[in-house]
């Protein structure tokens, strides 16, 4: 079982999702996912990601929110965006 380590911008993401319980709910069925260290299934569109983001893991929890991490060989899965498309790789946006 992997540890999940939310950075300080998640938690700030993970706030603005707090009073919707669709989204939050299929946040942590995915989370999950992730702790028990279970292959992300096909239907989350899970990938590699490159720019700003290089190194990084994405998958469409609903069609525009998204999950970015970071699972490197250790115990730990840093948690590192949530949010849509537009907002996560808009003009000026920087890990």
């Amino acid at each position: 079982m992997k540890l999940l380590k939310p950075s300080t911008q998640y938690k700030k993401d993970l706030k603005r999702i707090r009073n919707n319980p669709k989204k939050a709910d299929a946040l942590l069925k995915l989370l999950r996912l992730l702790e028990q260290e279970l292959e992300i299934p096909k239907e989350y569109k899970p990938h590699m990601l490159t720019g700003d983001y290089n190194g990084c893991m994405e998958c469409h929890i609903y069609s525009d929110f998204l999950l970015i991490w970071i699972d490197q060989e250790t115990n730990e899965i840093d948690l590192v965006r949530l949010w849509s498309h537009a907002e996560l790789f808009g003009k000026g946006t920087k890990r």
